[in-house]
């Protein structure tokens, strides 16, 4: 058998005290899905949850009457929180699903580890380990592991049909994961199902986008969801920008270490068009931040890889540098994807990058004057005052900001005048 017990993480005191409560008296706990999945795929353990034949009533006290802390974080689905020197480990009991319609599903406790494992999604994703680190598999994960093949469990239209969240969750798995092709019946599945996404909330779609986005390299599943037109029904504004893009992006990445950023892969598969990307990220109900680098990037002027340094800067001034470095990166990745045939493309590069590190370092000078200075030299609050403003500043940017307050101020004097 497969065992975890050599895992630092499965050592874990803490781990050990709590498995060892849930598996006395009759009872029985579990290690089971994204540890174990990632211990098997030599991977990073980060969050380590758990499965109990007891109800959470149980859980409870049996956690009091050890001293340990627990959180009702999700009583009605079973699940209990509990914390061992500020470290939370969330315990669920053992589930079948009486009616599901797709967005919710309402749930009966049990004891039965392979009903539980058969309402899960992913073969990989169903993997129990036991309390002395013995893997349990129960529908065949552990040669989807082998293989990295990301199947759903038993039939792929009917785990679809339970939750259609799945169908992004098979794609971005499959990025993380997966090897090879996706397998044909989940593709299949995917496919048919695709206009189930709708019924989702916007929010359960663009946290799965962006975690998929957010993978080491999702390019491998971007193409299938193109290829299945799942992309599109949850992207359309990608349909005809395309996805090509992608692999020179991630291969600049990797190069210059840029840390994964699923908004700029985004934007390197949608169109930069303030008004299509105001109506995403309102479709998608992004958060005000993610909204801003998107509409910064698509309202950012063109950059020109061979402007002077003084010209950059006055672009960085009246543009800002966030969406300026956006369309620098977008326009590196694309260079470099040809720099290799191509010496002009290769010297382009150069100059992109020069012009990307003084975007990423600028801070944006602080103009010496404002409002009060104006009315101080004689102007009545209104609209004149803006504009005198307004003229100084332009003309002190065209200037490379070398004028101080006292020549501006001496300057307006000359206007009001």
């Amino acid at each position: 058998m497969t065992g975890l017990a050599d895992q630092a993480w499965f050592r874990d005191p803490a781990l050990g005290r709590i498995l060892a409560l849930l598996s006395a008296d009759g009872g029985e706990g579990r290690v089971v899905g994204g540890a174990v999945r990632n211990s098997l795929m030599g991977l990073p353990v980060n969050d380590v949850d758990i499965a109990t034949t007891l109800r959470p009533e149980a859980v409870m006290e049996r956690a009091a009457a050890a001293g340990i802390k627990a959180v009702p974080t999700g009583l009605e689905h079973g699940t209990v929180t509990l914390v061992i020197d500020g470290k939370p480990f969330e315990v669920t009991t053992l589930r079948t699903d009486v009616e599901t319609d797709g967005r919710h599903a309402k749930v009966a406790f049990s004891t039965d580890w392979r009903a539980d494992a058969e309402r899960r999604d992913l073969t990989i994703n169903a993997l129990y380990a036991d309390a002395e680190g013995e893997v349990v598999d129960l529908v065949g994960g552990l040669a989807d592991i082998e293989t990295r093949n990301i199947r759903f469990i038993g039939d792929a239209a009917r785990r679809i049909a339970e939750d259609h969240l799945r169908i992004l969750r098979f794609f971005r798995f499959f990025a993380y994961y997966g090897s090879g092709r996706p397998d044909a019946e989940g593709l299949k599945a995917c496919s048919a199902a695709r206009s189930k996404l709708t019924t989702l909330s916007a929010e359960r779609v663009w946290s799965e986008l962006r975690k998929l986005l957010g993978a080491g390299d999702p390019g491998r599943a971007l193409l299938w969801m193109r290829q299945v037109a799942v992309l599109t029904e949850i992207l359309p504004e990608s349909e005809r920008w395309g996805i090509d893009a992608i692999p020179s992006l991630i291969t600049t990445e990797k190069a210059l270490g840029w840390t994964p950023d699923p908004l700029l892969r985004l934007a390197a598969i949608v169109p930069p068009d303030a008004a299509r990307m105001e109506a995403l990220a309102a479709r998608l109900k992004l958060s005000n931040a993610e909204a801003a680098y998107l509409k910064a990037w698509a309202m950012a002027a063109p950059v020109n890889d061979d402007m002077s340094s003084a010209a950059f800067e006055r672009l960085l001034y009246r543009n800002g540098a966030d969406g300026i470095t956006t369309r620098l990166k977008l326009a590196l990745a694309v260079a470099r994807g040809k720099a290799e045939s191509d010496f002009d493309e290769m010297a382009r590069s150069a100059r992109l990058i020069k012009l990307l590190d003084r975007a990423m370092e600028w801070k944006k000078p602080q103009f010496p004057l404002n409002g009060g200075d104006v009315i101080s030299a004689g102007i009545a609050s209104g609209p004149r005052v803006g504009e005198l403003l307004a003229g100084l500043e332009n003309q002190w940017v065209e200037e490379n900001f070398v004028s101080d307050r006292a020549a501006l101020l001496a300057r307006l004097q000359e206007r009001v005048q």
